[in-house]
């Protein structure tokens, strides 16, 4: 069995209820409800493989709209003790996903100002949002492998909160289609 995991309700419009051989997970916004809702069902349920879908916001000029995979995440609103930005007192600076694919920058607040994704970019991440580090790194405690997928819901910058709400169902439509073309479901 495979769990399907989304952040927020409007990324899972276009997904049925039941679809065969997922089970699904509604986790809430940021690093601490997905990291608290994941540990939670892989302790009360046995997975092959934890699927993620939801929205990012693009902070690479060169990263156009559509769906991308997660190769790895980094955290854009910790500091280390020496003060450098990106770097958490005790876990990675980076976790990976095993997988090709983009690196995002996950944080919890939504970015949307110019100052911000230059500050982000500079870590070295393509994308933003707010729950793939948490997620890989519960997937990784518990030895689980875990494949995200990102739709392109926005350029994170003036406006992107606004624009989130209109696009969300459009990415979440695009989801399911990649869902259906990668699992046959």
């Amino acid at each position: 069995m495979k769990l399907l995991v989304a952040a927020h309700v409007s990324e899972l419009v276009a997904f049925e209820e039941d679809i065969p051989g997922f089970t699904r997970l509604l986790t809430g916004v940021g690093k601490i409800p997905a990291a608290y809702a994941l540990t939670r069902a892989l302790c009360e349920g046995d997975y092959d493989e934890i699927v993620v879908v939801g929205t990012a916001g693009a902070i690479d000029d060169d990263v156009e709209g559509g769906i991308y995979e997660i190769a790895g995440a980094i955290q854009h609103d910790v500091k280390g003790l020496d003060g450098t930005f990106g770097e958490h007192v005790s876990l990675p600076t980076r976790v990976d996903t095993g997988a090709d694919g983009l690196v995002i920058a996950t944080g919890d607040h939504f970015v949307d100002d110019a100052e911000a994704v230059r500050l982000i970019r500079s870590l070295g991440a393509r994308l933003v949002d707010m729950e793939s580090y948490a997620l890989i790194w519960v997937a990784q405690q518990f030895d689980v492998p875990i494949r995200i997928l990102r739709a392109v819901s926005d350029r994170a910058q003036d406006g992107a909160t606004e624009l989130w709400d209109v696009v969300v169902e459009r990415c979440s439509h695009e989801l399911r289609a990649k869902i259906g073309e990668l699992y046959g479901v």
